[in-house]
């Protein structure tokens, strides 16, 4: 665990690396940042607050289905699937306020910018209401910056007014790399920093979006995504400043006994 000046000291020097690139700035600003975090009394009050997900690669058509039916029953904010379903789930939820959100790129990042960009154009085509793109993690280690930017900055002009969330994927990034992770992701106008796929070596932490709030402000949103199964460890991540869930065990996680 860093210490508070260390922390400090890692944000500015990332500052000046980021601000040295003379990057144009497109920062996004969410037309509502309501801290609801000390309004979560029981389970079933996370319930606008999540994403059921199911991203799996053998998910089947009915289990996406029955993902739907359940984001209609207990009225959560929206489904992330992968793109192939798109299709089924913006059929199954015509006629409500749910959201079908999809991946870009999943769970590498490492495509073509040209590749992610006409993933992104196909699945709005297919009625995609929000984007979550994975970062090229192995060129953010390269420190090749300019091109993470550019990656970036492409998906988003490609999702014109649909937000959109880059996944920095933290379990494989160290303390510096995550705060220039972010730094970019908000320069490049993403909506949302996103924290993990769920298919690393581990997922979300309460750290992790701490850290990753501490660095954007509160300008943009923050998802935890990525090992979140219980209401203790839900409900932790928006105390630390997350306002989207990403959970496969969202059932679970609003009907567990207080």
């Amino acid at each position: 665990m860093l210490k508070n000046n260390d922390f400090e000291r890692i944000i500015e020097e990332s500052k000046m690396k980021i601000e040295e690139l003379k990057l144009p700035i497109f920062e996004y600003k969410l037309s509502s940042m309501v801290d609801k975090s000390s309004d979560i009394k029981k389970p079933s009050e996370l319930a606008t607050f999540i994403e059921h997900t199911a991203l799996k690669p053998e998910t089947n058509v009915n289990e996406i289905v029955l993902l739907c039916n359940q984001a209609i029953k207990y009225k959560f904010l929206g489904v992330c699937v992968n793109p192939v379903y798109v299709p089924i789930a913006k059929k199954e939820l015509r006629g409500t306020d749910c959201l079908v959100v999809t991946v870009i790129s999943f769970p590498l990042g490492m495509s073509l910018t040209d590749i992610k960009v006409a993933e992104v154009e196909k699945t709005l085509s297919l009625g995609a209401d929000e984007i979550d793109m994975v970062m090229s993690i192995g060129l953010l280690k390269s420190k090749e910056y300019k091109s993470v930017f550019n990656d970036i900055r492409k998906v988003i002009e490609a999702a014109k007014n649909k937000p959109t969330k880059v996944i920095i994927e933290t379990c494989f990034l160290t303390e510096e790399e995550k705060v220039i992770a972010c730094l970019l992701s908000q320069r490049a106008g993403a909506a949302y920093i996103k924290t993990s796929t769920g298919f690393g070596i581990s997922g979300a932490s309460v750290e992790d979006v701490s850290l990753i709030r501490n660095v954007v402000g509160n300008k943009i949103g923050i998802k935890a995504a990525g090992g979140i199964r219980d209401f203790s460890t839900a409900k932790s991540m928006i105390m630390a400043g997350a306002n989207r869930l990403g959970c496969s065990s969202s059932i679970n996680i609003i009907k567990e006994e207080s």
